[in-house]
């Protein structure tokens, strides 16, 4: 007779197996990596400012940075996953399925829901909507002497699928490894004042100033990847803080990115795709907060930009980085990857702010009618207020009514990667990263349509970002979104612990 405690266990260890359906052990990882141009043709609009901007010529080119990954038990492959990192202000839920719709066509039987894009939050890259049907936040785009949206997204399109396609014909057996390092390069961007609100980019020289709203997350995570040569094929370089040093301008510019990626490139070789990921940064910037004419002196005395600064900083964590992990490569892991649509609660609108927005939209409108040339100032605060009315009215209809929002949370080895399509605060990340069971955990945020995605204190405090006009999901949503994804990795390293159980029976 089989000793009840070891029924017990074999029962234990079926129900694990029958619950995660995925395999239990290490595997050989195949890569391939590419770097696609998405620059426009100018002149061109650029996303990013309330008010519209045209832009007739390029302080940079525009790339996005591929990396393909599949997990195979000998012939066989088991998993995968495709990271597309763009040079844009976010991702839009039409541009994603247009790319996903011309993989399919170029790589039949291909799981295209695998491909995983997202932007650095540069807010000199192009307007990728101009369908109130599809956005909240559009600009009247002139008809003539303007790069059409549409052609636009039609070039990204065949752009990005070309580099996809030459990463996954070309992936050959390689190996990982995973490292971070500090990099402070981020600014919590909200300020509070005595009376308990909250400002993005408040003044802070002033009586009522109390404190930064939030934390600072300075950490830089990095993954590297090698082909079976030895050679450096990509590396991912996570930061939390968007890619906005030069929101303002009116040129085509990947903002700090771009001289990252081209001295990592002189560094490394000009063949490695460096791949650019946002951590959970809704409510940071590279902008400083205070102590300003102290930085901008030693700036001056170190005859540096502060694009300079940001750059070098992160350079020389990745460098460092690299350094301490190069000889720690991983060729046979265990790989997962999975792919929610993750129904969120939406936040609730008000009537109080249904009243305000209404009246924002009709005085937007009696302005452009009285001088239509304010069309370019106003149209987009007008349709971003408008949103606002529109959830309102559904909200009558279904008071109950979520979010849709895709996630995906995969483990590589030891680390295990978040992605959200939100800008993220970073209260939440910290929440990701601090309850997370695996060693290293990258958070990428704007994998998707970007909306605010705000905490309780930072709605209490209000201000742009907080306020509903910001946000479709609130900070309920929130949670589920951290507790969902802690959940899908805690199974992933549940899985490991099967593996073990077997191993002992």
């Amino acid at each position: 007779m089989i000793n009840n405690n070891i029924m017990v266990r074999l029962c234990m260890l079926l129900a694990l197996t029958f619950w995660l359906n995925v395999p239990l052990q290490a595997n050989d990882l195949y890569l391939g990596a590419a770097t696609a141009d998405i620059s426009p043709k100018l002149p061109v609009a650029l996303m990013g400012q309330f008010h519209m901007r045209i832009a007739e010529t390029a302080d940079t080119p525009l790339y996005a940075g591929i990396v393909a990954i599949e997990s195979r038990d000998g012939q066989t492959g088991l998993d995968t996953a495709v990271f597309v990192s763009c040079d844009l202000v976010y991702i839009s839920a039409r541009l994603r399925q247009e790319l996903r719709d011309e993989v399919a066509k170029r790589i039949p039987g291909f799981n295209v829901n695998k491909i995983i894009v997202s932007a650095t939050h540069t807010h000199t890259a192009p307007v990728l909507e101009d369908d109130l049907e599809e956005s909240s936040f559009i600009y009247p785009i002139p008809e003539e002497g303007v790069t059409k949206v549409k052609d636009y997204r039609a070039l990204f399109v065949r752009s990005v699928a070309d580099g996809i396609e030459d990463a996954w014909a070309n992936r050959s057996k390689g190996s990982v490894t995973w490292g971070m390092e500090r990099a402070a390069v981020g600014y919590n961007r909200r300020t509070v004042y005595k009376d308990g609100t909250s400002v993005m980019y408040g003044n802070t020289n002033k009586d009522e100033f109390q404190n930064l709203e939030g934390y600072e997350d300075h950490d830089m995570n990095a993954l590297f990847f090698w082909n079976e040569a030895d050679e450096l094929l990509a590396m991912s370089v996570d930061v939390a803080c968007p890619a906005q040093e030069f929101e303002h301008k009116t040129t085509v510019n990947a903002d700090y990115w771009h001289p990252v990626r081209e001295k990592l490139k002189s560094r490394f070789g000009q063949k490695v795709s460096v791949l650019g990921w946002i951590g959970a940064a809704g409510d940071q910037s590279p902008h400083s907060m205070y102590r300003k004419a102290g930085l901008a002196r030693m700036q001056e005395l170190a005859q540096k930009t502060r694009m300079d600064d940001i750059a070098e900083r992160i350079i020389r964590a990745v460098e460092n980085t690299y350094e301490i992990v190069k000889n720690d490569r991983h060729s046979n892991v265990v790989f997962h990857h999975e792919m929610e649509n993750l129904e969120l609660p939406m936040r609730i609108i008000t009537k109080e702010e249904y009243i305000e927005s209404e009246k924002v939209v009709k005085d937007c409108q009696e302005q452009i009618a009285v001088d239509p040339n304010k069309a370019t100032l106003l149209y987009a605060k007008m349709t971003w207020f408008g949103d606002v009315l529109k959830r309102y009215k559904a909200q009558q209809k279904n008071p109950e009514a979520t979010y849709s929002s895709e996630i995906h949370v995969l483990r590589i080895g030891d680390a295990a990667i978040a992605t959200n399509q939100f800008e993220l605060f970073t209260d939440y990340g910290i929440r990701i990263q601090a309850r997370s069971k695996a060693l290293q955990t990258f958070v990428v945020q704007l994998a998707g349509p970007g909306t605010y995605l705000p905490t309780e204190k930072a709605i209490a405090g209000g201000g742009y970002s907080a306020v509903c006009q910001s946000n479709v999901v609130g900070a309920e949503g929130g949670q589920v979104l951290v507790d969902r994804t802690l959940a899908i990795i805690d199974r992933f390293w549940d899985e490991e612990n099967a593996v073990r159980l077997k191993k002992k029976l």
